[in-house]
């Protein structure tokens, strides 16, 4: 296993358009959480407006909810992009340069050049959900007063939104870009599906007119983004009725989980089945 990470690591360790993108997910990522906050008083100001009754500013930096906001809002899909378009590169550029071809004759199986792939995506999850968790303990800390140790563990359950979904999502991206081989047609059929074509067929089986029925929630990246489904904010249960989440379920964090198996088993069959 160390060997295939360092073999991983001397791959990005020169490779400027990686540490590029990983250093602008880290900073777009901490100025949006930052701002969340702001964004979603502004909107209140907004409903205030238009609303005979109006609705107090939110903060939601405070414990215990501080863990289920950071995990909703870094867990949106143009959040989740930047790992996603990150493994996407990595792979197709195996092909693109015929590094893989180079790691075969080297003495490297097709299990493990995947295995090392995997690897690498374990790795910078574990990364990104250590910035996520401490992010959130400093931004807790200095957002709440009177605080004790119960509040801050009381919903750090979330602590698998941050986690589950940084894997999984990459995991999806590593599929694209199996498949495809190609950089530039991964990236492009990679964004439409998350950001256009899901979105649509989401809508589309939620709506009446088809039929009634909750598959739209089974969608392989809906299933992600819902691990954590909605921010702990009280205007969303008086203004739209939801019940907010208590915490993150095994249940949803299964359904992902089994997609992203399928997907690593359909990449090893096409490894195995395919010319490189």
């Amino acid at each position: 296993m160390i060997k295939l990470l360092k073999i991983e690591y001397k791959k990005i360790l020169t490779y400027k358009i990686f540490w590029v993108l990983f250093g602008l997910y880290f900073l777009f990522l901490g100025a949006g959480l930052l701002m969340a906050e702001f964004m979603i008083n502004n909107m209140v100001d907004n409903l205030n407006r238009h609303s005979p009754i109006p609705f107090p500013h939110i903060n939601i930096y405070f414990f215990p909810w501080v863990w289920q906001n950071i995990a909703f809002f870094a867990t949106i899909r143009y959040v989740l992009i930047f790992p996603g378009i990150i493994i996407l590169i990595l792979v197709t550029n195996e092909y693109t340069f015929k590094t893989i071809r180079q790691n075969m004759i080297t003495g490297m199986s097709k299990a493990e050049f995947l295995a090392a792939k995997l690897l690498l995506i374990l790795v910078i999850s574990l990364v990104m959900t250590l910035f996520l968790t401490l992010s959130t303990l400093i931004i807790g800390l200095s957002h709440t007063s009177g605080i004790t140790l119960q509040m801050v563990l009381q919903k750090s359950s979330f602590i698998a939104g941050f986690f589950v979904p940084r894997v999984c999502f990459p995991v999806v991206a590593l599929f694209f870009g199996f498949i495809l081989r190609n950089t530039g047609l991964a990236i492009a059929i990679f964004t439409l599906y998350v950001f256009i074509a899901e979105p649509i067929l989401y809508h589309l089986l939620k709506a009446p007119f088809v039929f009634k029925n909750d598959i739209s929630t089974f969608l392989p990246v809906n299933s992600i983004i819902r691990v954590t489904e909605y921010p702990a904010i009280p205007i969303l249960k008086q203004v739209m009725g939801l019940n907010l989440q208590e915490s993150v379920s095994i249940g949803a964090c299964c359904i992902p989980l089994i997609y992203a198996a399928a997907m690593i088993g359909i990449v090893y069959w096409s490894l195995v089945k395919r010319d490189l």
